[in-house]
């Protein structure tokens, strides 16, 4: 049987790192993409010799998606069974004190850069029965999240992409599956809260919310991949949120008015 073969963005830490580990025990190949060369280094020298190439490429660089992805199905005998759509930045704050840089890159990575995966990883899943495309949502993309309304917005925005896609893409025999992590342990928390010397982790972990391993979401990303819903959620805040946003709206309405990202 030919060897399988798993395309990653955001490889070189976090999700991505934990993942690429968790398709590589399988016996899977992995295609490591991050703009971190040194992460990707890292991921690599975890996984058994031969099993990792890596790409240096920023999603938003539509001639490195392809560059990569010819370079990676080469070497794989033209197999791409997943493209996984993980790279994202975390940066957030009141939309009001945000800059418009900041503002711009949130929405260029996080969104644009999983619709450039999507529109040229398409012929290279199509080419590859049962293959998949997953992406990395949020639990930011189950209500509007106060304090981080633009990495909130982009998150709600892969959702939708997850969703038209299952549909769109069902002809072509490519399953098109998305994660819903909440609070995941990984560098993105370091990022600061706003204007604040506060860390999101520490406004996480001060509002009595869980924080999940990374390994959690790489166990859902194997079942996401295998499994048959469109969504997998990873973690208790996730599950919470949605029940609440469908059973409760008026209390997760009052939970953001005071802001899980307030100072």
């Amino acid at each position: 049987m030919a060897q399988k073969a798993i395309f990653i963005t955001g490889g070189g830490s976090g999700i991505g790192q934990a993942v690429a580990q968790r398709f590589a025990r399988e016996g899977w190949r992995v295609g490591l993409a991050d703009v971190n060369a040194s992460g990707l280094r890292e991921t690599a020298g975890m996984l058994s010799a031969g099993m990792a190439d890596t790409y240096t490429m920023d999603v938003r660089d539509r001639g490195a998606w392809v560059v990569s992805l010819d370079d990676f199905t080469a070497k794989t005998g033209g197999r791409l069974d997943v493209l996984f759509n993980n790279a994202g930045i975390g940066t957030g704050g009141p939309i009001a004190e945000m800059s418009f840089e900041d503002m711009d890159r949130v929405v260029a990575i996080n969104l644009g850069g999983v619709l450039n995966g999507a529109k040229i990883g398409h012929a290279y899943l199509k080419k590859t029965p049962g293959s998949c495309l997953l992406n990395t949502a949020s639990a930011s993309a189950i209500y509007g999240s106060s304090g981080l309304v633009v990495y909130s917005a982009t998150k709600f925005g892969v959702r939708a992409l997850t969703e038209g896609l299952d549909g769109e893409w069902f002809g072509d025999g490519i399953k098109v599956r998305d994660l819903v992590p909440a609070f995941i342990d990984t560098p993105l928390l370091k990022t600061p809260a706003g204007n604040s010397n506060r860390s999101v982790r520490d406004v996480v972990t001060d509002a009595g919310l869980e924080l999940s391993a990374v390994e959690d979401v790489a166990e859902a990303a194997w079942r996401a991949v295998h499994g048959d819903a469109v969504h997998t959620y990873v973690g208790k805040t996730a599950f919470r949120l949605k029940f609440a946003a469908k059973w409760l709206p008026g209390r997760i309405r009052k939970q953001m008015r005071r802001g899980i990202a307030a100072e």
